[in-house]
């Protein structure tokens, strides 16, 4: 694997870590379609966990198989593939190095009554099969944020000092935030830079929109004139939060929606300085060929 200039400069970012941690960084960027780009798509399934087994793959039966997931990353050319514990345990051996894996440690489920997430994985789970990083959930907002954030602080030491990269789901949600607030550009922002703050190699935050949540917030962007009227602006502003474009931000997909929409959401994610996406349902739930055609099509805009 010979690491390209633009990965190297990306790596001389992260000036604490060790010589393991920037290794598995630089598999998953020089791993795949997009390898040494710079750019990152990659592929989650942590939605049986999330959402229930019939909601996430019924409408692509196939998805039910976890061997389906690895394969489906492998040709479409994806970066990485994260998934909790019992799905990378199920193709660990007959995927062992073809696609480098980001253990997803932290889980909820639609059971459940308030917004928080189980630990489900050690660090010792994420050696023992291989993989390049641990990613893990917070809710910015929730009632148990603070825990969630204490939680992923001993984890990211104890993953950085065995040289696992650390990927950090950064998702507003519960206590007095409304819909609206959750993907608000001011909310989206601070969460992204929160992510930051806590160490994340790797945040995952969804695209925000033009609302701004807190006054506090939204006089602060008036007053600077901030120029937040369209998506690509936008998330150059999310970038910007994520110590001024020195962390890799990969945006989600989201809910399922129809190809030319996410396709025009993520030339704007490209438009405005994405580090990549980070697409789950909109690609697993749909067919076999379909699936890797439109991830085909997403990673060409990145490249293009």
């Amino acid at each position: 694997m010979k690491v390209t200039q633009k990965v190297k400069k990306i790596l001389a970012n992260y000036e604490s870590d060790n010589p393991g941690t920037k290794a598995n960084l630089a598999r998953i960027l020089m791993t795949g379609k997009l390898a040494g780009t710079g750019k990152l798509v990659i592929l989650p399934v942590d939605q049986g966990f999330e959402h229930g087994p019939a909601r996430s793959f019924a409408p692509n039966p196939d998805a039910y198989d976890p061997h389906y997931h690895y394969q489906l990353a492998i040709d479409a050319g994806c970066n990485a593939y994260a998934a909790p514990l019992g799905p990378l345990e199920a193709g660990a051996d007959s995927f062992a190095g073809a696609i480098p894996t980001i253990l997803k440690m932290n889980s909820s489920n639609s059971l459940a009554t308030n917004k928080d997430q189980a630990v489900t994985a050690s660090i010792g789970d994420a050696l023992r099969l291989g993989c390049s990083a641990i990613g893990f959930t917070i809710y910015p907002g929730a009632e148990d944020q603070f825990e969630m954030m204490e939680e992923i602080r001993e984890l990211a030491e104890e993953a950085k000092s065995v040289g696992l990269a650390v990927v950090m789901w950064s998702y507003p949600r519960g206590g007095k935030l409304d819909k609206a607030g959750e993907t608000a550009l001011d909310v989206t922002a601070y969460a992204a830079h929160l992510a930051a703050l806590l160490g994340a190699h790797i945040i995952k935050v969804k695209p925000p929109s033009a609302v701004l949540w807190q006054p506090e917030a939204k006089a602060a962007y008036e007053k600077a004139g901030l120029d937040i009227s369209t998506l690509d602006k936008r998330i150059a502003h999310v970038m910007q939060s994520s110590f001024a474009g020195r962390r890799i931000v990969v945006f989600s997909g989201g809910e399922a929606k129809d190809e030319a929409t996410l396709l025009t959401e993520i030339r704007a994610l490209r438009d405005g300085g994405a580090s990549g996406s980070i697409v789950g349902r909109n690609a697993f739930q749909r067919k076999r060929e379909d699936a890797i055609a439109l991830l085909g099509k997403i990673i060409d805009i990145y490249r293009s």
